[in-house]
């Protein structure tokens, strides 16, 4: 398992590929998915700088506060409530451009303005999702969506 990640300069795809090539250093499948997923949050918070990024875990009903980097967190969402809930509902990748304009947006921090919250499968069922939120507007687009979703499909292994 490598501790260091290198990331060039280039596009926010290219910094996705290159990140994606590296990933299978960062992690290691001998230890629990707490580690891993601890290890993906910062592999994408040092790539891109997000202002917060982290898991939600599905936990019986509800969705709880798994790895994460940024300011603090609100630590349990209803399902459909919010993006994170209504991602978990729907089971698709959703892109919000200003989340103070989404009717029912969980606000944990004041700050962040635009998200993409990615889900995570297992076997076909839907484990935890990621978020990721940004201090601009409009901060995500279909590159992204495709390539968190990429991600995240190969992160599965390790979850």
């Amino acid at each position: 398992m490598s501790e260091q990640l290198i990331i060039s300069g280039g596009d926010k795809n290219d910094k996705y590929i290159a990140l994606l090539q590296q990933l299978p250093a960062l992690l290691d499948e001998r230890v629990d998915n707490v580690a891993n997923m601890s290890n993906l949050v910062a592999a994408l918070k040092q790539t891109f700088g997000f202002f917060w990024v982290g898991f939600y875990r599905v936990q019986a009903d509800e969705l709880v506060l798994g790895p994460f980097q940024g300011p603090i967190a609100c630590t349990r969402i209803n399902k459909g409530q919010g993006v994170c809930g209504i991602t978990w509902q729907e089971e698709r990748t959703m892109i919000i451009p200003n989340v103070h304009e989404f009717p029912g947006h969980i606000a944990c921090s004041d700050k962040s303005k635009s998200e993409i919250v990615v889900p995570l499968f297992k076997e076909g069922k839907l484990v935890a999702v990621l978020d990721v939120d940004s201090d601009e507007f409009a901060n995500f687009d279909e590159v992204d969506k495709s390539q968190l979703e990429n991600i995240l499909e190969w992160f599965s292994a390790y979850y």
